[in-house]
């Protein structure tokens, strides 16, 4: 009897140990996401009816976990309002991250897009998902439905991964580390773009976001009475000069042919017609695609600013924000190519790529490079008939909700088909040699 229940107990373990079966077919991945193209829809507009801002995603998370134990999956709190879910198939194989942001944006929404009415406003006075997240979440979601029901066709592990506030970089630190134990092999993600029209999948190797950092520095001189000038030391006049020739220097001591933009978006100096102030706040980003022209760059900004500030009797005070915060979002070549053959497969037609579709905006994602190969898509949410397209962070911002099929059979079709290669992607490093500040610059 011993012997037979030990045989009966191998034979469980043997058959949770066997391959997994090839990857669904499209035609079924496609039903899947037929079946619950209105739970995306409801749940994207409910999340965008409830935005909440980085950092205070408390109901945000709270609404996600409960749809997630609906599945069963256990849930990892991440200090913060971050969190990710792990679904494991009990076979051998790599673990996958699928990844979403949750944070909205201190925008007051107008309830009108380019065209006509939204059919979703915030009711959350101003805030608002003016870039998509809320999709995002939804996307992410109902990924994590069809790959939960498909799990029999899956080896190794999907981690659901949910970031507290990419907006503003403040749970990206702890999301990092806390996944860093679970050995990722590789990582994916999207963002629904609305420069793209609606279906539209942009997947590209190599650099598809800016790096960025940001200009953070006072001109500090002497203040004093309007009256007297001459007694003073103005800061005004010095921080004119450093714009000047800052704008001057870029253009004329630095590399034309690396992408390197130049911000400034803020100058600060004084309350009262009559008093001339102590310092001049001078504010802004910096964009790139090659790190060490980030440096560069930065390094460019120290030296004329200090320098011209002396020539003024002045001297500069730079923030502790100033320099590079993050590297660009950098796609794997392999991973690129798996996606691509995998979406066009499932979306003929739909695949696009080219240097044109580049954005200069940065994202957190640049971080999860350091956990294993990486690959973000942007997803087409553009369509004029319903008047979706305006910018990313503008009031008018909208989407046209049929784009959230497109990236969830996307997502599960790439999911499949890393979990089911046997081949290994090389590991491709962008470590940052410090924490990101806690206020971003995306």
């Amino acid at each position: 009897m011993i012997c037979k229940n030990i045989l009966i107990i191998m034979s469980l373990f043997s058959v949770s140990l066997l391959p997994a079966q090839q990857p669904a077919g499209k035609e079924i991945i496609l039903e899947k996401v037929k079946a619950i193209d209105s739970y995306l829809r409801e749940t994207r507009g409910y999340l965008h009816e409830h935005p909440e801002l980085s950092g205070q995603e408390f109901e945000t998370a709270r609404f996600i976990q409960s749809e997630i134990a609906r599945l069963g999956l256990p849930i990892t709190q991440v200090p913060g309002t971050g969190f990710y879910a792990v679904l494991d198939t009990r076979r051998p194989g790599k673990t996958i991250a699928l990844r979403a942001d949750i944070d909205a944006l201190p925008i007051a929404e107008t309830p009108q897009n380019l065209k006509q009415p939204k059919t979703r406003i915030s009711k959350n006075k101003g805030v608002s998902h003016a870039c998509g997240h809320d999709g995002h979440m939804a996307i992410l979601l109902g990924a994590a439905k069809i790959l939960t029901e498909l799990q029999e066709r899956l080896n190794g592990k999907i981690v659901f991964v949910f970031e507290e506030g990419e907006e503003t970089n403040c749970g990206i630190n702890a999301m990092i580390e806390a996944l860093r134990p679970l050995n990722i092999d590789a990582v994916y993600g999207n963002h629904l773009k609305s420069s793209l029209n609606t279906g539209e999948i942009y997947i590209q190797e190599g650099a598809v976001m800016a790096g960025t950092g940001t200009v953070a520095f006072d001109v500090v001189g002497r203040g004093g009475h309007a009256s007297r000038p001459d007694l003073s030391i103005n800061p005004v006049f010095a921080a004119a000069n450093v714009l000047t020739g800052i704008s001057i220097a870029w253009n004329n001591q630095r590399d034309i042919t690396k992408t390197l933009t130049l911000g400034i978006s803020q100058i600060h100096g004084g309350e009262i017609y009559n008093v001339i102030p102590n310092s001049v706040f001078i504010g802004g980003t910096v964009r790139f695609f090659d790190p060490s022209e980030g440096e560069k760059g930065f390094s460019l900004l120290r030296k004329v600013s200090e320098e011209i500030a002396q020539a003024h009797g002045c001297s500069v005070k730079f923030h502790d924000k100033m320099g590079v915060a993050m590297r660009p979002v950098v796609n794997d070549a392999n991973l690129a190519q798996l996606a691509r053959d995998a979406v066009e497969e499932l979306y003929p037609g739909k695949v696009v790529s080219g240097e044109q579709y580049i954005w200069y905006a940065a994202e957190t994602f640049a971080r999860y490079g350091e956990l294993a190969p990486a690959l973000f898509t942007f997803v087409g949410v553009k369509n004029d008939a319903l008047g979706s397209g305006a910018e990313h962070h503008n009031d008018r911002f909208d989407m046209d909700e049929d784009a959230l099929g497109y990236a969830v059979g996307a997502m599960v079709q790439v999911a499949m088909q890393i979990s089911c290669k046997s081949q290994d992607f090389p590991v491709l490093l962008h470590p940052i040699t410090k924490d990101l500040p806690t206020q971003g610059n995306k």
